[in-house]
């Protein structure tokens, strides 16, 4: 795959996340976002895991804002998404994207984490992706395409590189939705 995937893919990620529409982001579409996956996972918004996704998406559009070059609060068009999500992809590299992004990886084991192993198995993986908007019926094999060491389970480390290789372009697996 190439760099093109990754600009089509962070394209419909602005897409996505952009909830009302706008074609700005703002900190209540990443709320809403997580609300969202919250509410489609049946959790309770006031439980421990969806205050610390709400708070990890809060976390990730600082961290965007900042990277974007706009003032906290301010919106981000998609040009101004493009260029800081591109730069953070392929100029500061995965370690950015790890910075980025963990918060919200641990938050996301923690609330889809039925059985409180620290990890996401197949059952809980198919939950999240459909919680993002994967229709169920395309979820099938994608978690043994995605589980590299094959022991049935996702630690954070993982699902980390998982949203990193998909978002980078190499992993033709769909993440959202």
């Amino acid at each position: 795959m190439s760099t093109a995937v990754a600009n089509d893919r962070l394209v419909k990620r602005f897409e996505k996340w952009d909830i009302d529409g706008n074609g700005v982001l703002e900190a209540s579409d990443f709320q809403g976002e997580a609300a969202r996956i919250a509410d489609n996972l049946g959790r309770d918004a006031g439980s421990p895991e969806v205050q610390e996704l709400l708070a990890a998406f809060q976390g990730l559009y600082e961290a965007l804002a900042e990277k974007a070059g706009v003032a906290p609060g301010s919106g981000i068009n998609r040009d101004q998404f493009l260029t800081a999500t591109g730069n953070m992809l392929f100029q500061e590299g995965e370690a950015s994207f790890n910075r980025a992004l963990s918060p919200v990886v641990k938050a996301l084991i923690r609330l889809c984490d039925d059985n409180h192993d620290g990890e996401i198995d197949e059952r809980e993986f198919r939950a999240w992706l459909t919680a993002v908007g994967v229709p169920n019926s395309e979820v099938g094999d994608k978690f043994r395409k995605v589980d590299a060491n094959g022991d049935g389970r996702l630690s954070e480390d993982e699902l980390l590189r998982v949203l990193r290789e998909f978002h980078y372009g190499r992993l033709d697996v769909e993440l959202l939705g």
